[in-house]
């Protein structure tokens, strides 16, 4: 009967309501909501279909639609199914298992890179220079390092502001921190395409989302307009930091 469910079920349903709603979360943080809505449409009228109407030739088709449907999401949405899976892999309580098999970081060098970061970003604030910086974490940045000029040195505060000094030949793109050294500057960025982003922030903040987006680094944001210092992680923004804000989340 109807309503002869067995506990079973229930948590078989329960758990599948559970997954959905968390893949609904993920997609909504990572812009592909209209593409999970899409996906659940289509299921919904296949079950219709085929399961509760028995049409067998609207059925057959869908049948096969549901066949190649996997393999032809991942070539369209390719890019979109990439940033889903980042997102599950950056989710806090994922990387905490993660973390047991990740490679280890040289820590103190990190830690030695915070200031000359923070001195740096307060001082082209001061002067309203514009400046990005992507702080390396986990996931390797080397697609985005190879885009621009190579530089392996110590972070310093001074070559930080020499680097955007607005004369400067690498002024333009973002430099990438890697384990307490500048390995490379004028680097390009993915650009977010992000509804959500004020209208007055500019390329840089677009920029810096962009990265936060498709991996788990840090992009440090100097305004030139407002000399307003912003930070993004994980598709999210942390705007108008002082110093001992940026101190903080670089000590994060």
């Amino acid at each position: 009967m109807f309503f002869d469910i067995s506990i079973k079920d229930i948590v078989d349903i329960f758990l599948a309501a559970a997954m959905l709603y968390y893949f609904y979360r993920l997609m909504k943080e990572s812009g592909s909501l209209n593409i999970f809505i899409g996906i659940i449409v289509f299921l919904f009228s296949w079950i219709v279909v085929s399961k509760i109407l028995h049409m067998r030739l609207l059925g057959s088709i869908f049948d096969q639609l549901m066949s190649v449907g996997t393999i032809a999401l991942v070539v369209i949405f390719h890019e979109e199914v990439r940033n889903f899976f980042k997102r599950i892999g950056t989710n806090s309580k994922v990387r905490v298992l993660s973390s047991l098999f990740s490679r280890d970081k040289d820590t103190d060098k990190g830690k030695e890179a915070i200031m000359p970061i923070v001195m740096a970003c307060m001082s082209m604030s001061q002067q309203k220079v514009g400046a990005l910086i992507v702080i390396e974490k986990e996931d390797s940045l080397a697609d985005v390092v190879s885009t621009g000029e190579m530089v392996d040195a110590n972070v310093g505060q001074r070559l930080i502001e020499a680097i955007f000094f607005k004369n400067a030949p690498l002024h333009d793109g973002a430099i990438v921190i890697r384990e307490g050294r500048i390995v490379a500057a004028q680097c390009i960025l993915p650009v977010s395409h992000n509804l959500d982003i004020p209208k007055k922030l500019g390329l840089r903040h677009r920029s810096a989302m962009g990265v936060s987006e498709k991996c788990d680094a840090l992009a440090i944001v100097v305004s030139e307009e407002t000399g307003a210092i912003s930070a993004a992680r994980n598709g999210k923004f942390m705007l108008n930091l002082d110093a001992q804000k940026l101190e903080a989340i670089l000590s994060e």
